[in-house]
Formats: C-alpha cells, structure tokens, sequence
C-alpha cells in the first residue's frame, strides 16, 4: 500500500502533470502518511467525507487543496463552499448558479471544471460537447462573478480496450484545445492515467494505485 506514491508523483512532475490524490474512504492516517512524502492535494467523491476530513484536527493543514471530484448535488454546494479548492464534475448551468450563490455568500471565487461526457456507459454523468459550448458561450455564465470555469474533467468508458479509452480522451482534449481561457484538463485515473497523459491530460486523480484498493464503508 502507497509504496508507488513515489513513482507516480514523479512520473506526473516530469510531465508537468497536476496529480489528485483520491482519499475516498481512506482513513486520516492513511492520507498523512502520503501528505508527509509530499501530496498536497486530495481529492473525495462525497461531500460528508470531504467535509468530515477537512474538519479532522490532524489535517488541519493550510497547504493542503480539498478537491470534490463526484457528483455534487445543489443542495450540498453550502457545505463544501466554504473551503473547497475545485469542484471537478460541474454538469448543469443550474450546478454553476448554486455554487456562486453559495461562494458569493463565503465571500470566495470558487473555481470549477466542465464535466463532459465522453465514455459509452450510462451511469457516468456529464455535458455534451455542444452544451458545454453553449454553456462556455453563455452570457448568463459570464455573469456569475464567484466562480471561474478553469477547465474540463472526463472520465472514459471502464474497458480493457485501450483503443476506445484513448479515442475518448482524444475527443475531450481536441475539445480542450478550442478554449484557450482554459487550464486544466483532468483526466486520467488509477487504471488509465497514462494513456490519459499521453494524450493531453495534465491533471489526473488517482486513488488505489496510490492508496491501495478502496475500503469498504
């Protein structure tokens, strides 16, 4: 367990790659252990867990970055608006209109990917290409003063065939490449990310190759 830390973290700095670490369900010493060699940013799925670790005394740490990379409800944005660093998985102008009510209220920029959907599976969540044009194009959006779009996130399809991973993650980056204004471009777990890498991601979140296999909660 966390003996490729090392590797992984290097392999992202030579590619100047922004590495996520994901924490779900790991335990506080867990996430120290990887904080001490380094890792600064760490990214949960579930707003309880994420708030609950933020909270945590032991990683009460002002250079740490708190990032939400699951699904976000609306009425979970106050919760997290407070002290999240990026919120990954934006999918509705809807999404984008609570969380800069709530960073407007937290006195606070929150800044935020698009999630687009590129993978051939139905339970994954996300915007089309063309809604995310219409979205980026959108006076409204440009209107909304506490949040900044810096990038994208996807997530391709869980298969063993590398030719479909890589075509997905080729369309999002060509994608990527129309909006200059935009950073990062996040894409690329435990089981893909350097294909991810090889084609465009410069930042990926990757737990169980970090932290070994997810605990059961």
């Amino acid at each position: 367990m966390m003996s490729n830390y090392t590797e992984i973290k290097k392999y992202c700095e030579d590619r100047m790659v922004t590495l996520v670490a994901i924490s779900k369900t790991k335990t506080v010493a867990e996430i120290l252990s990887v904080y001490e060699q380094g890792q600064k940013i760490f990214g949960e799925n579930k707003v309880q867990e994420l708030v609950s670790k933020f909270e945590s005394p032991l990683l009460n740490k002002k250079d740490i970055e708190w990032h939400l990379v699951g699904h976000l409800q609306t009425n979970k944005v106050k919760f997290i608006a407070p002290f999240v660093s990026l919120i990954h998985g934006v999918d509705s102008f809807k999404l984008l209109e609570e969380i800069n009510k709530q960073a407007e209220k937290n006195n606070r920029i929150i800044n935020v990917l698009l999630q687009i959907y590129i993978a051939q599976e139905e339970t994954k969540f996300g915007l089309s290409f063309e809604e995310a044009t219409a979205l980026l194009g959108n006076e409204k959006s440009a209107d909304l003063k506490n949040i900044c779009i810096k990038g994208l996130m996807g997530m391709a399809t869980l298969t063993e065939n590398e030719s479909q991973i890589r075509k997905e993650f080729s369309s999002l980056k060509n994608f990527f490449t129309e909006f200059h204004e935009l950073k990062f471009l996040s894409m690329g777990m435990s089981g893909d990310h350097k294909i991810a890498i090889e084609e465009g991601s410069n930042m990926v979140r990757i737990g169980s190759a970090i932290f070994g296999e997810r605990n059961l909660v």
